[in-house]
């Protein structure tokens, strides 16, 4: 799966995926329910770092393998859409 860069751009999106849903359904409810913002904080930054290697990831399969700007987008898009990265990752896997 890691040998290409769609196989490490697949890698990427699935755990950004965990780590987005990870801060929508467990962080922002224990900060808004239980008032414990620090998840929001630890998993947050997780999260953060984890979608700024999507995107370099992102670009460097633009890149190498020449994707259209469509398909970019569309990956680009899926990074904001809770479940998307996922499908999208199928997708690719598919297509590889």
């Amino acid at each position: 799966m890691l040998k290409s860069s769609v196989g490490w751009f697949r890698g990427i999106a699935f755990i950004e995926g965990i780590s987005f849903l990870v801060l929508l359904f467990i962080a922002m409810p224990l900060k808004y329910w239980a008032d414990m913002p620090v998840y929001v904080q630890l998993v947050g930054m997780a999260h953060g770092v984890l979608f700024t290697l999507y995107i370099a990831a992102l670009l460097v399969v633009w890149i190498t393998r020449r994707w259209s700007l469509l398909k970019v987008l569309v990956a680009f898009v899926a990074a904001f859409i809770p479940f998307a990265s996922f499908v999208l990752e199928v997708r690719l896997r598919r297509e590889q």
